[in-house]
């Protein structure tokens, strides 16, 4: 926990502290940002208060005395319920607003930690309760220099894996060899292992309808065969297996034949447009040192979207946050499932995906986008045309 930089960005955003409250671990972000190791158990409830100035204290129960023994400052003592509201009290010191693990009307579910009942009980002490959201940005979604080396190494292995994954399509529908999504799902995946990598969950391989499944995972069996003249959408996601590894997240479009349909074909180019239009919103924006929020990356390019009449196929967000997890804690560039009104801040990093999802048909494409100090830049291969094997 680097304490100065917590209170100094305290300081600025003129609150009196950040308060953190955790039972049954239900809040992973409070220790990491904290530095608290998440072992043994958390059956009471413990609170943990950063003012903006002088020294944090913390508050315990009898039972679990030592649960922030890792963590600096005085460590208040409580059993009985009675107990805990008069000792939250003296925690505070007079604090009148603070920050928490919680988002308003959960417009920001990645930080919404925070029980309504804890919420109403610190506000039952006279003390305003605000979200953390911007500041867990800052202490967990900006990446180091070394995370960003690690993101390109991830993204080079990935893109490799890519190539491999499609020359096997190619090479299986040319030969007429019997090659199914799941095949191709699985055959990634090893591949992963092999290159020293991890994911939270196997990779999407959808042909035709299925890609219009936004988050499809083809069955082990029964899962739909690839053969010549079908579309195939492959999402990739996978990180080093490192302590400090951060995720690399893209999705690429294939058609099995030598002419992509113009349907298909005019539905990509909308995407990649779209695209276009949110990477050039955020480069212009670092470029003139203009703060730009989440939400109006998506506008930007579902704006783009609904001018070609694309509009209805739209089901999902511009963009996540990529971090230690895939969908990562800061800024997502969202208006359309949530208004994400969080400032995009230096060493972050986010996916564009822009995506229509068709009766027959679905087609994306994903790129991941770095924010540095003034600038902005894909950080892999971008597709502006069907692969076609």
């Amino acid at each position: 926990m680097n304490l100065e930089a917590i209170q100094n960005e305290l300081t600025s955003a003129g609150l009196d502290g950040w308060l953190f409250f955790d039972h049954h671990f239900r809040d992973p972000l409070a220790y990491r940002v904290l530095g608290l190791p998440a072992v043994g158990h958390v059956s009471r409830r413990w609170y943990y208060f950063i003012p903006a100035k002088g020294l944090p204290r913390g508050l315990v129960h009898r039972v679990e005395p030592h649960q922030l023994d890792a963590l600096r400052g005085e460590k208040m003592l409580y059993a009985r319920w009675q107990e805990q509201e008069p000792a939250l009290r003296d925690l505070l010191g007079g604090a009148r607003k603070v920050a928490m693990q919680y988002s308003p009307r959960c417009a920001v579910p990645y930080v919404a930690n925070v029980d309504a009942g804890t919420a109403e009980l610190v506000r039952s002490l006279g003390v305003e309760v605000v979200s953390s959201a911007e500041l867990i940005q800052i202490f967990e979604a900006r990446w180091t220099p070394a995370q960003l080396e690690l993101h390109l190494e991830a993204g080079r292995r990935v893109d490799r894996i890519r190539d491999e994954a499609f020359e096997l399509i190619k090479t299986a529908t040319h030969s007429g060899q019997s090659i199914d999504e799941y095949g191709v799902q699985q055959f990634v995946m090893q591949r992963f292992q092999e290159a020293g990598m991890v994911t939270n969950h196997p990779p999407i391989v959808g042909a035709n309808v299925n890609a219009s499944d936004s988050h499809y995972s083809p069955p082990a069996t029964g899962s739909a065969p690839i053969r010549r003249g079908d579309l195939v959408l492959l999402d990739l996601w996978a990180k080093l297996d490192v302590p400090e590894g951060v995720y690399y997240d893209i999705t690429w479009m294939a058609f099995c034949g030598d002419e992509v349909p113009a349907p298909m074909r005019d539905a990509f180019a909308t995407v990649v447009a779209a695209r276009d239009a949110g990477i050039r919103f955020v480069q212009e924006a670092m470029a003139a040192g203009r703060t730009i929020r989440g939400f109006e990356v998506d506008d930007a390019v579902r704006g783009c979207i609904e001018s070609r009449g694309m509009g209805s196929f739209i089901r999902h967000r511009t963009g996540h946050s990529i971090g230690r997890e895939v969908h990562g804690v800061g800024a997502n560039m969202d208006n359309y499932e949530t208004h994400d009104d969080r400032r995009i801040i230096p060493w972050t990093c986010f996916s564009i995906e822009p995506a229509l999802y068709l009766p027959d048909f679905g087609v994306r494409t994903e790129i991941n986008l770095f924010v540095e100090d003034h600038s902005a830049r894909v950080t892999g291969r971008m597709q502006n045309e069907f692969v076609t094997l």
